[in-house]
């Protein structure tokens, strides 16, 4: 591996370290050069990690299948490294930030400025529509880039939403490239790498997991100016996305609505604890201007 970039797609590739180790790692040495002449011993005592782990992360640092499908998805795919200037500053400045992302589409989006993050339940009402409609529409034909997690629900009809009002959109996996989740999706996949932006920490041949889907949320609000909540359930996944928007400083959205209706109680509760309530798409836009012009932008 001949240059820190590839050295740190290759190291993140391997077992045995997180993200917070390989940090260790590029701050013990911004090369990343040094580990590759290093026994399991002397990873264990140089980043304070298990001898087990040590020589797990030794072994595939040094298994040339690794590098092999390194070298073939390199050939495939567009990879990101958080040392390469084409990085989204953005997402830079949250805690944990990815140090890599696959990306399939049109990479120039990762530089647009007025992104919105839409998210909600897997099962919305059959009101999510005209909520998407009225609000969401609207910002997309005002040149706002949607980002979601191409998940059932809400998810898929934002992106939609997007895509066929010919906008642009980013969709963030919790798995790789060669897993789409959910499989009904796999067209929807297609059509936003096409004509959006699809990224994912996970190399392509990881499927999904548990996991994965809180990891994948952070950057999903870390990516965007702020995050709409279009439906939610009163214990709903989508406020892990809400709670990660608030520790980043973004901006938090909700659409009110009937407390008899499951799918609204979150929002509800969300407006309670603070978030703005969103009644039109001019709420938003107000903030981004008023932000813009406190930033000189």
């Amino acid at each position: 591996m001949n240059n820190v970039r590839l050295r740190l797609i290759h190291i993140s590739r391997c077992r045995g370290i997180t993200r917070r180790i390989i940090r260790r790692l590029l701050h013990i040495d911004s090369t990343l050069s040094g580990v590759y002449q290093l026994t399991p011993h002397d990873i264990s005592k140089q980043l304070r990690i298990p001898l087990k782990n040590a020589t797990l992360f030794y072994h595939d640092l040094h298994q040339n299948i690794v590098r092999k499908q390194l070298i073939e998805d390199l050939r495939l795919y567009n990879i990101i490294t958080i040392v390469d200037e084409i990085y989204p500053a953005m997402l830079n400045t949250i805690k944990d930030a990815p140090l890599v992302l696959y990306a399939k589409g049109d990479l120039s989006l990762l530089q647009y400025n007025q992104k919105l993050s839409v998210i909600g339940t897997r099962n919305p009402s059959n009101k999510a529509m005209l909520k998407l409609e009225h609000i969401v529409k609207p910002l997309v034909k005002d040149n706002w880039l949607i980002v979601s997690g191409l998940a059932k629900g809400i998810d898929s009809l934002a992106h939609q939403t997007a895509l066929v009002n010919h906008g642009k959109t980013i969709a963030v996996l919790g798995s790789g490239f060669h897993h789409i989740y959910p499989k009904q999706n796999t067209n929807l996949f297609h059509q936003i790498a096409k004509y959006g932006l699809v990224l994912t920490e996970y190399p392509p041949n990881i499927p999904p997991a548990k996991y994965h889907f809180p990891e994948r949320n952070r950057i999903i609000s870390g990516l965007s100016f702020g995050t709409l909540v279009i439906e939610a359930m009163e214990r709903s996944g989508t406020l892990i996305t809400v709670d990660q928007a608030l520790d980043q400083g973004r901006e938090v959205y909700a659409v009110p609505g009937s407390p008899t209706v499951p799918q609204t109680k979150g929002c509800n509760q969300m407006i309670q604890d603070g978030a703005k309530l969103v009644q039109s798409p001019d709420d938003i836009q107000e903030d981004w201007d008023y932000l813009s012009h406190l930033n000189g932008k």
